[in-house]
């Protein structure tokens, strides 16, 4: 295990070998240690790899950075979730640019059944202060889990306001989890450790660099089901957030304003090109959602085959059929038994995890979920 963790961090340091490449790859060997391993003929043979690709790969060798990363995680204990495994963000996997590894600090589910993301102006007026504040308590009872990027105005005001309602919240980071930024939001970030945690796709010491937060942006639009922005200009990060959550597929809501007020601009532009629901409160947001139950009861695992109406093609079908209850197959006897080419049962595999119809066990076995 720790040598395949030590081949997924390498996977992303390799240059020319973004998120979707990488998931392409995994999609033909399987995991990151089989890519690594994997000849120059084997790596150019894949479509749309191309031979600049396939030589980085093939070349790379220097392990440094990702021996430093291990240290760094067992120093801090930090966990390290990769695309394939099941404790990745099910939500994500249906977001083509999604980060192919992860790395969380806390005790919070990632797959929680509700899980909200609100952002907003880094300058709020008292109005968007207040509402931000009125919003989360109101969603006290309701099993939520709130995410948001730490930065200041809306997002902290999120973050402070869940964690003194014992919301779990999560923080969305544009830089590695060695430091915090802004400094002074340090204090609410160690008390979201023990009900949320912190989340980031970056390498330790890595600094917040203007680019990173984008990026940032497209983890807190595709990890939640959907996002609430609270006071914005027509331009900024919300409005990036907001636009990448359209572009998922994923309910967008705004708070409206008066239309003279610039801290109104960007909600009422979103309300008004139909890219956001009009809400003026929790009780709005709730009845859209359908989430309007009293939240005693526990919330349950996020599963995209009970939310999704999943349909398997023949192949992936025949695949599932070598299964029967809860048994485990390692994937040579899948190999074996399916009758089909090696990398064509590994992609076809790693597909049948990212629609939560296998689970992924310990010695590359695999299961049928519940």
């Amino acid at each position: 295990m720790q040598e395949e963790l030590r081949h997924q961090i390498a996977l992303t340091q390799i240059p020319q070998i973004g998120d979707i490449v990488a998931k392409k790859l995994l999609a033909h060997f399987g995991s990151a240690s089989d890519v690594l391993n994997a000849s120059r003929k084997e790596l150019g043979n894949i479509p749309d790899i191309g031979t600049v690709r396939a030589d980085a790969i093939f070349q790379f060798r220097d392990y440094r950075r990702a021996d430093k990363e291990i240290d760094f995680l067992e120093k801090h204990n930090v966990q390290a979730i990769f695309y394939t495994s099941t404790d990745y963000p099910q939500r994500l996997h249906h977001c083509a640019d999604s980060p192919v590894m992860l790395y969380y600090k806390g005790n919070t589910n990632l797959n929680a059944a509700r899980i909200i993301s609100i952002i907003g102006t880094r300058a709020p007026g008292e109005y968007g202060k207040a509402m931000c504040a009125e919003l989360v308590e109101a969603l006290t009872a309701h099993n939520v889990v709130i995410v948001s990027g730490m930065a200041y105005g809306i997002d902290i005001i999120a973050h402070k306001r869940a964690v003194q309602h014992h919301i779990p919240t999560i923080g969305v980071l544009a830089h590695g989890l060695d430091r915090i930024y802004p400094q002074q939001h340090k204090s609410t970030a160690i008390e979201m450790i023990n009900n949320g945690g912190l989340l980031t796709e970056f390498l330790s010491y890595t600094q917040p660099d203007k680019q990173h937060f984008p990026m940032r942006n497209r983890i807190v639009a595709g990890i939640a089901d959907a996002t609430i922005v609270i006071e914005s200009g027509t331009q900024g990060g919300s409005m990036i957030t907001a636009d990448i959550a359209n572009s998922y597929n994923r309910d967008v809501f705004a708070v409206p304003g008066r239309v003279n007020d610039p801290h109104a601009a960007g909600c009422n532009e979103l309300i008004r090109t139909n890219k956001a629901m009009l809400i003026t409160g929790a009780a709005d947001f709730l009845q859209a959602m359908g989430w309007q139950t009293d939240g005693n009861k526990a919330a349950t695992k996020f599963n995209p085959q009970k939310e999704l109406f999943i349909t398997l093609d023949d192949a992936e079908r025949h695949i599932v059929t070598l299964f029967s209850g809860d048994a485990e197959k390692h994937i040579d006897e899948l190999r074996r038994e399916s009758h089909l080419p090696g990398s064509q049962v590994n992609a076809l595999v790693l597909k049948l995890e990212m629609l939560h119809v296998l689970k992924s066990l310990p010695g590359q076995k695999y299961q049928l979920v519940n």
